[in-house]
């Protein structure tokens, strides 16, 4: 009996020991994923905020960054939030508007007077509202906005003037409101996945494409484009999306803590692309890039006709709205 009483607490004691040594729980990786370059400021400062949200989680969390499609296409990143298969996604806000048509409004060509009326918008109750129709439509939740920068036409003749675009065979990004600009300029829009366009530059597949000089810098497409159209067509921006099945397994507190990081890295990189927007017209002109300043009056004439019209993925209140802020 004495000895079955030695044996009971000599197991108790290994069992206390062996809890007293057990690792602390892992640390859950998070996929963050994108289409963009690793020299680009949205993939450095999303790499900055893992250890930000390690520091801030205790440990539980980290970020892993996925970028240049390693993780698929826009559409396809767009799909993983819901499986599960990534956790975070930088997106544009048409890629966003294939699950909830109204949220697409701040990606269309000439909806915002200027930076300063974008930057209103996103703080606004407006845009609050839109978020939420997302992520009441999706179950994923937008937690920050990064500015992407002006977009521009690029291609192999100076464009000065809607005319100048009629027929031309442009690429757009795979999202139907992309296609709204060169429909009202009677040019050809051409869908064609982001890491795929240099080559489609450089064969002659399209004769253009458009984005904003940080990205034609980063891809390089002016070395298969011999001009630059300042056409300012879009305020464009990305959205930082953490998935329904992520966002559900956190606790309020790891919630919070991830939304600050993802808010502080979409500053980060805002202030970045701005800061590079208004140097790159000049280093591009170094480079032997013809870069022509354009009225854009008649591109924004002729394309606000369509703001409102069959292509809209939002109602006249919602547009109103918008014009409305200050």
């Amino acid at each position: 009996m004495a000895y079955a009483h030695k044996t009971a607490a000599l197991g108790a004691a290994l069992l206390a020991s062996a809890a007293m040594v057990q690792p602390a729980a892992a640390e859950t990786v998070l996929k963050w994923a994108h289409v963009y370059e690793t020299s680009e400021p949205y993939h450095t400062c999303a790499v900055a905020s893992s250890d930000q949200l390690k520091a801030a989680t205790d440990s539980r969390y980290t970020i892993e960054v996925y970028p240049a499609s390693s993780l698929g296409k826009e559409v396809d990143i767009n799909e993983g939030l819901g499986l599960g298969t990534v956790d975070i996604i930088y997106t544009g806000q048409l890629f966003a508007g294939r699950a909830y048509g109204p949220i697409a409004i701040g990606g269309a060509p000439y909806m915002f007077r200027n930076y300063d009326h974008w930057d209103h918008y996103r703080g606004s109750d407006l845009f609050a509202e839109l978020a939420k129709g997302y992520q009441d439509a999706t179950g994923n939740h937008i937690v920050a906005t990064t500015y992407y920068g002006q977009r521009h036409v690029t291609s192999n003749k100076p464009i000065e003037k809607p005319e100048d675009m009629q027929g031309m065979k442009i690429r757009v990004p795979n999202a139907p409101l992309y296609m709204m600009f060169p429909k009202a300029v009677d040019a050809n829009p051409t869908p064609i996945a982001f890491a795929e366009v240099y080559l489609a530059l450089q064969q002659g597949t399209v004769d253009g494409q458009e984005n904003p000089l940080p990205t034609i810098q980063a891809k390089k497409f002016y070395e298969v484009q011999s001009d630059i159209n300042l056409t300012g067509h879009i305020n464009d921006a990305l959205l930082t999306i953490v998935g329904g099945p992520t966002w559900d397994q956190m606790d309020e507190a790891d919630q919070t803590a991830l939304s600050k990081v993802l808010a502080d890295a979409a500053d980060c990189a805002t202030t970045q692309v701005r800061d590079n927007e208004a140097k790159l017209a000049d280093w591009l002109r170094e480079q032997g890039v013809k870069v022509h300043d354009v009225d854009i009056k008649p591109f924004r004439e002729m394309t606000m006709k369509l703001h409102n019209g069959p292509d809209a993925t939002w109602d006249q209140a919602t547009y109103d709205r918008l014009q409305a802020i200050e």
